[in-house]
């Protein structure tokens, strides 16, 4: 019996035939109490709760391919899950262990969630996700992902996005590279639900980036010639219209979704910003989320190391691990 069979064996209820999310608790909890890079969370309980979450979210996002909540031993075997629980047993550096378990990413994540639910009720709102990544995202986009097309909404409030719908928003987000990135923002551009983009939905999604490039005074690119960079970036099968498939095929997918909803990556595209394309040749092997997850945490880090000196307290690190309960 192979390693994947074994650990779906052990870990599934005997009455189903897949996992589900709690199936993984208990390797979670025990991955906590014994692993020396996750040991100061030993203090802070509900943030060990957090971190488990995050990684169990994470999982599900890339291997249940259906989306379903239910994990099938065919998905376990397709993915990397695996491979990254051997990797989590050998490896002393959790934040090394870069596919779902690194404690750097999930606090990058939870960080992020924080900033936007400022009242901290553990919900957000299309006001509150309009203000992610600098005010990035057009209000249209925002809409399509609050009509739950891309993914239904596991929180229950209606018009609230809960914690679980924002890590599968930001991975997708930022790592538009992957597929089930490219599936989630295909849903979101595809308005009709036939299955292909066309002209009119594109255009429907870039008049707002339009109109927001006039309004910074920014030299404006018409949809024609947006239309004619995207027909040359992802050479769709049929030129009249793109289909996942089409996307799937080409390594310049997730560009299109930047140049049609998010204008502060469109912009950094259109300049070739040569800071971005020097850490991709320097590392080949990191994922877009990888880089993402990177900056942040360093970004995150100066502002306690600022608070920090501004509060003259040494211990104020520690204090912000606790901060958000």
């Amino acid at each position: 019996m192979d390693i994947a069979t074994q650990v779906y064996t052990i870990l599934k209820q005997p009455d189903l035939k897949y996992l589900i999310q709690d199936d993984f608790k208990p390797v979670l909890r025990e991955l906590l109490a014994t692993h020396p890079g996750l040991e100061f969370l030993q203090s802070t309980p509900e943030f060990q709760e957090r971190y488990a979450e995050t990684v169990i979210y994470r999982i599900y996002y890339y291997i249940n391919r259906s989306q379903n909540g239910r994990l099938t031993l065919r998905e376990l075997k397709r993915g990397n899950l695996i491979d990254a629980m051997l990797h989590a047993d050998e490896e002393e550096d959790i934040n090394k262990v870069l596919r779902y378990f690194s404690y750097e990413h999930f606090y990058v994540i939870y960080c992020k969630f924080w900033e936007l639910d400022t009242d901290h009720d553990f919900l957000i709102d299309k006001e509150n996700l309009i203000r992610y990544g600098n005010h990035a995202l057009t209000y249209r986009i925002v809409d399509r992902i609050f009509s739950q097309v891309p993914r239904k909404f596991t929180s229950k409030v209606e018009g609230k996005m809960g914690y679980e719908d924002f890590v599968y928003f930001i991975l997708a987000e930022e790592d538009k590279s992957s597929e089930p990135s490219l599936e989630y923002w295909f849903k979101c551009i595809d308005l009709d639900g036939n299955g292909i983009l066309t002209r009119n939905e594109m255009q429907f999604f870039y008049e707002e980036q339009l109109h927001r490039m006039e309004c910074m005074a920014q030299e404006p690119v018409l949809f024609e010639d947006i239309l004619c960079q995207i027909i040359d970036m992802i050479k769709p099968e049929a030129e009249s219209y793109i289909t996942l498939r089409d996307l799937k095929g080409s390594k310049l997918s997730g560009s299109v979704f930047n140049i049609l909803f998010n204008l502060n990556k469109f912009m950094a595209f259109e300049t070739r910003d040569p800071f971005l394309i020097r850490q991709e040749r320097e590392n080949p092997t990191l994922t877009e989320w990888d880089r993402f997850a990177h900056r942040e945490y360093i970004r995150l880090s100066m502002e306690d190391d600022v608070e920090d000196a501004s509060n003259g307290s040494a211990e104020v690190w520690d204090e912000s691990l606790e901060a958000p309960f």
